[in-house]
């Protein structure tokens, strides 16, 4: 952590952390003291994601690592994050800091300090979120400290401006939810006829349209890989898709490619522009998203091709489809330790087929209606980005005594 370099009124002080309050590392729990009942173990995971489960134990340990409702805690490993615990009684597991504040400084300024701290420290590491700091390198930081009751003054100035920008950010981010909900709703029109045909009825296709499958009107082929420890086949002319740049994108380019020999000694085949990828393998988000190409390109053994004849099918409107139906694809994955799509269940998934006339038109009122939305999401993100910076310039201010 840099020194802090700032011109601060008369009455202010610059203290290293270490001085204004106390840090305790909380207790290296084992695996094997992990319990379903008990008191809860806080682990950073517990902190930084509200969706991770907790481990729990019924043991008794020493009062230090009892964490209360309203302890200031610091994590200080691979993520750092400052927190006010608002939950019952817990265990602080290691890697996380109890901080005690000393009696000229005010918690909630502290908690302030720390989180402008942070923004600074993941500003200089270009966006990595991983950061770790030793115990003396966070203590030997220094932070401006005015007296208590001025503390006490800038942390209320602050909370009124944050009142103000959180309800901001709030109003975006839900914003930012009813786009989502309204993509789907253009998709789920869409497919149904509603967007070109005023008249379909509920749960009835238009004329001409029927249901069939991916198996019945294209091609499918799964993908392979070179061998990695044979260099010929790998650093060529070829572009080489693997599972993990498929993420309901256009795909222009790929980070690794083939030579014509890797390819020959392979299963691979080279793939045209307009063929559509779906991958097959990942317990994360991976499976079942799709991307097109609009480069020839081969691929690995997670992901199918479906072959795309623009005679008969637009490109663009089954890669739609497959957008709409992610998650239901995604439940057609088979295994019990990782889920996953075979080229039968590809083949098997059920797909509208209609003229290629109305299919243009679908395509063509699909992308004028997401286009505005995706118009309206680059706005949100900006808006939030700024919302950001004017809390760090909020913080900055704060700190160097010029807050108004």
């Amino acid at each position: 952590m840099d020194k802090v370099e700032i011109k601060l009124p008369k009455d202010w002080k610059l203290l290293p952390l270490g001085d204004v309050a106390l840090y305790l590392n909380g207790r290296g729990f084992k695996k094997t003291e992990w319990e379903t009942e008990g008191l809860p173990i806080i682990r950073i995971q517990n902190l930084n994601k509200a969706e991770s489960n907790y481990n729990y134990t019924k043991k008794q340990f020493e009062q230090k690592y009892k964490v209360q409702n309203g302890d200031l805690l610091f994590s200080w490993a691979a993520s750092l994050g400052v927190y006010i615990w608002k939950g019952k009684d817990a265990w602080l597991n290691q890697h996380i800091f109890k901080i005690e504040p000393k009696e000229f400084c005010d918690k909630i300024f502290l908690y302030y300090s720390l989180e402008k701290i942070i923004a600074e420290l993941y500003s200089k590491t270009h966006g990595s979120g991983m950061v770790h700091v030793t115990k003396s390198k966070f203590e030997s930081t220094k932070i401006p400290l005015p007296p208590l009751k001025t503390q006490q003054a800038i942390v209320s100035k602050i909370e009124e401006l944050f009142s103000e920008l959180d309800n901001g950010i709030t109003n975006l981010k839900t914003a930012q939810q009813q786009l989502k909900t309204y993509r789907q709703s253009v998709l789920k029109w869409a497919f149904e006829g509603k967007l070109t045909n005023k008249k379909v009825k509920d749960g009835a296709l238009p004329k001409g349209w029927k249901i069939t499958s991916i198996g019945e009107i294209f091609e499918v082929h799964i993908g392979s890989t070179p061998k990695r420890n044979v260099p010929e086949y790998w650093g060529g002319e070829i572009n080489w898709v693997s599972s993990g740049e498929i993420a309901f994108c256009n795909i222009t380019s790929t980070k690794e490619k083939i030579t014509k020999k890797g390819l020959e000694n392979t299963s691979c085949k080279v793939h045209p522009v307009g063929t559509v990828i779906i991958a097959m393998i990942g317990e994360g988000k991976t499976r079942g998203q799709a991307a097109i190409l609009k480069i020839e390109a081969s691929h690995n053994q997670n992901t199918a091709a479906i072959r795309v004849n623009s005679a008969i099918y637009i490109s663009e409107l089954l890669y739609y489809y497959l957008v709409l139906k992610y998650e239901d694809n995604r439940k057609v994955g088979s295994g019990n330790n990782q889920k996953a799509l075979n080229k039968e269940r590809v083949k098997a998934i059920p797909i509208p087929h209609f003229p290629i006339s109305e299919q243009i038109e679908v395509v063509q009122e699909i992308e004028s209606r997401l286009s505005v939305a995706d118009k309206m999401e680059e706005s949100i993100n900006q808006s939030l980005q700024q919302a950001e910076a004017l809390r760090q310039s909020i913080l900055k201010k704060a700190f160097e005594g010029k807050l108004k």
